[in-house]
């Protein structure tokens, strides 16, 4: 990447959505500009944890005005991400649709573990460099997460479904600030958190620090009020407790340094606070500069390298832990990308090889559902992806990944895919016609083979080969004969012919 370039992180919380734009230069992301709304789509999950249009407006609405600051930004340049709120919302489709179209770009679900990942990254690159062994908290607003680490290595992660928006609603629902319910709130929180007493246990870990909404606001108002700056203390926790069973109420709550958009969710962050601070034997924890949003600015440079982008890792493992078979994904990965580049048309040279390297992933996961079963391995192969640990992946690049899995073989009408998505339709045959040039799993001639794609907006595949192709390799012939009639079916077409 080269120096000067400008990113821009997008960060979907269930309490505020923020845009964080930096500019790299040697290996750094120094901020240019910051933009922070309170949405609190947190608490706008119904019963039935679908989103309210009301929500989903203020979504909407913030989003819109980020995406004008994001004009003229490139796609390689921007991502943005959302938490808990919309991993839960059940209709969270219909908010990402139009959002993405506000804001202008992409928008990722990613998991528990993945915001886990990037809020470790994001507080590690703004610390120094040490061997220390670093405990990272996270308090946001429907979720909770922990992280130990070392140097900029996350070891341990883990997301956890407390938040101080969540807590808020269901402990002080009215607002109204008493011992009993602070008591009530914290060992509910302690209940959720219990588990993490032996992984984040005080001898796994150096230091504490505390990332973002709940832990900055709490230690915004100990500095104010005298303690030392950027610390916070079990003897501050306990001082803020009695202010704020004193207040009775969030409305009348008087204490300087609070931030008016805190008020509200003060109750709910400050008893979760308390809670991990007991279970983890915690003495004093350090407020982190760094935070969710600038570990997507890390993420992203990370990204558009090879040699560095997690995903590629994860993928690696992925493969070795259900043993699939590397030379065959190695001919299916490189005969699937020889047919890509036949096809790809009207994209730049960055966003052919990114979507050529999700290809060539696809490729390499292609069969690690055989460890399950054979049959309907492919099934079984898109299941594991949609349900594993990634690192690295967004769940809807993880999602997209397994349905390249899943339709690399056998009937394409129930494959539930958007046939309009032109680039995926591309990626989808060219990995299903690579699997079938590679059944005899050796490697295929490719002599005289051409693939072609219609322009837009026309949905006709036509392959080539040359004469006596057919003849030589007929079982070939038959799959390829097959996999037209399975286009058929299909707002696509594919033609076969013999030159």
């Amino acid at each position: 990447m080269q120096n000067g370039t400008l990113l821009a992180a997008v960060d979907l919380g269930s309490n505020s959505f923020r845009l964080e734009i930096g500019r790299f230069a040697h290996g750094q992301i120094n901020r240019t500009e910051y933009l922070k709304e309170t949405v609190r789509q947190g608490n706008g999950l119904d019963a039935d944890r679908n989103l309210t249009l009301d929500a989903m407006q203020r979504g909407w609405d913030c989003l819109a005005r980020f995406g004008e600051r994001l004009a003229g930004f490139k796609r390689s340049q921007v991502r943005a991400v959302a938490t808990q709120t919309l991993r839960e919302a059940r209709n969270r489709d219909e908010f990402l649709a139009r959002a993405h179209k506000i804001l202008g770009f992409p928008i990722d679900v990613v998991s528990g573990h993945e915001e886990a990942r990037l809020i470790y990254q994001g507080v590690a690159h703004m610390l120094p460099q040490s061997t220390e062994r670093r405990l990272v908290v996270d308090i946001g607003g429907r979720s909770t997460e922990m992280i130990v680490g070392q140097g900029l290595n996350a070891r341990v992660m883990e997301s956890y479904r407390v938040g101080s928006v969540a807590w808020s609603m269901k402990y002080f629902p009215t607002g109204q600030f008493n011992a009993r319910a602070f008591e009530i709130a914290e060992i509910a929180a302690k209940a959720v958190l219990d588990e993490a007493v032996n992984t984040y246990r005080a001898d796994a870990w150096d230091v504490a620090y505390g990332s973002s909404g709940t832990i900055g606001a709490v230690s915004d108002v100990l500095s104010v009020a005298g303690w030392e700056p950027g610390l916070i203390t079990r003897e501050g926790l306990d001082w803020l407790l009695d202010r704020l069973v004193k207040a009775q109420s969030a409305d009348r709550l008087k204490i300087e340094g609070m931030r008016e958009d805190r008020r509200a969710v003060l109750g709910g962050g400050v008893s979760i606070l308390r809670a991990v601070f007991d279970l983890l034997g915690i003495e004093q924890m350090q407020a982190a500069q760094g935070a969710l949003r600038h570990g997507v600015l890390y993420d992203l440079i990370d990204r558009e390298q090879d040699l560095t982008d997690l995903r590629a890792t994860t993928v690696q493992r992925l493969a070795t832990k259900f043993d699939a078979d590397k030379a065959q994904a190695q001919r299916v990965s490189k005969v699937s990308q020889h047919l890509f580049m036949m096809v790809r048309t009207g994209m730049s040279s960055a966003e052919s090889d990114r979507f050529r390297r999700k290809l060539e992933w696809a490729a390499q996961l292609h069969e690690i559902g055989s460890q399950i079963s054979h049959s309907d391995y492919h099934k079984h192969g898109a299941y594991i992806l949609d349900n594993a640990d990634a690192p690295g992946f967004a769940l809807t690049e993880l999602h997209r990944l397994g349905l390249l899995v899943l339709g690399h073989r056998g009937k394409l009408r129930k494959l539930e895919v958007d046939f309009d998505d032109r680039l995926f339709i591309q990626q989808l045959l060219c990995l299903r016609m690579a699997v079938i040039l590679c059944h005899a799993r050796r490697d295929p001639d490719l002599e005289g083979l051409k693939l072609e794609a219609s322009a837009e907006p026309g949905n006709i595949f036509v392959l080539n080969y040359r004469s006596g192709w057919a003849q030589a390799f007929p079982q070939s012939a038959h799959l390829l004969r097959e996999e037209v009639l399975a286009w058929q079916k299909t707002p696509w077409s594919l033609i076969v012919s013999g030159v």
